[in-house]
């Protein structure tokens, strides 16, 4: 029987719930989960396509079935943090791939990890000469971590003895041509020191101002939604 309301309100429904356990879940990036993440993560999408397509589940019964699985997953995660052992056994373990400048062929070998696909990476990290990289490191997550060799790190103030102030973060005072009124409270300014520094750049209107951001320095950053070529 074609049921378009009830199919309509179950998907709804289904991604509603599949959202809030996965919030309540992690906040940690979809391209940095783990082994038990992304397990966890498809059983919780297989019920709630169960729920939106097969009209055989009743919806409490998908409730029931998605909290006790998100109980579950937590119940897991918060053990695998008392617990070494599990954790290696969910998370995986990290692999080095290079060391001491040496790739190790028997560690790729065991991950199915080609020579290829490590240039590759490496490339998406901006090293083109493998010859650069001291250690490299598989992450569970798949990451690949890199430590170049010293005579290729880049320079930084401390290599020079230069000392720095603190930098701290920019604060948003426009975004899409309104003004975040608390951002500059926090920042003690006021509206009238913002009127004034467009003014300075000649804008007239802050509606014309996609984003305007205040650097720890003091200095304003604003883009146009219309920017001179």
């Amino acid at each position: 029987m074609f049921e378009p309301f009830t199919i309509i309100l179950r998907v709804v429904l289904a991604l509603i719930l599949l959202l809030a356990a996965t919030k309540f879940l992690t906040k940690r990036s979809l391209a940095h989960l783990t082994y038990f993440d992304y397990v966890a993560g498809v059983t919780l999408g297989t019920i709630a396509g169960n729920l939106a397509f097969n009209l055989k589940i009743g919806i409490l019964n998908f409730i029931l079935s998605i909290t006790v699985t998100t109980l579950i997953i937590v119940l897991v995660a918060y053990f695998s943090l008392k617990y070494e052992p599990l954790r290696r056994v969910l998370a995986g373990e990290p692999t080095i791939l290079i060391k001491n400048g040496k790739i190790l062929e028997n560690n790729m070998a065991g991950l199915n990890y080609s020579f290829d696909y490590l240039v590759q990476q490496l490339r998406q990290e901006k090293i083109f000469d493998i010859d650069q990289v001291e250690f490299s490191i598989l992450e569970p997550s798949g990451k690949l971590s890199v430590q170049l060799k010293s005579q290729f790190r880049p320079l930084t103030p401390q290599d020079l003895n230069l000392s720095t102030s603190y930098e701290g973060l920019a604060t948003e005072v426009i975004l899409d041509g309104k003004i975040i009124g608390k951002n500059l409270i926090q920042s003690g300014l006021n509206h009238e020191w913002l009127y004034q520094e467009l003014n300075k750049k000649g804008i007239k209107n802050t509606e014309d101002v996609a984003f305007a951001v205040l650097a720890t320095n003091g200095n304003l950053y604003v883009d146009l939604y219309r920017d001179e070529e």
